[in-house]
């Protein structure tokens, strides 16, 4: 289950890291996305939840910044179909 909650926690980040028009923004909400989300693993894995929250918004700012929301395309919402 560790390992599943943390593929998800990453996958997680990675898509939704891509959140705002510029970089910057995408970077911000990447980060914020990222150690909430790192935060959440760490305390469910019973590890130190700052560490976690550090490395999962450091990897969320990282994601943040090098998409680009041009390429990103996730479909229509299932409500939408």
């Amino acid at each position: 289950m560790r390992h599943s909650t943390l593929a998800f926690a990453v996958a997680a980040c990675l898509a939704l890291g891509a959140c705002g028009t510029n970089p910057g923004d995408r970077g911000l909400s990447g980060a914020g996305l990222g150690a909430g989300a790192g935060a959440v693993v760490g305390a469910l894995a019973g590890g130190p939840i700052l560490g976690a929250a550090l490395i999962g918004g450091a990897a969320g700012a990282v994601a943040g910044v090098l998409t680009d929301p041009n390429k990103i395309n996730l479909g229509n919402p299932p409500w939408d179909r």
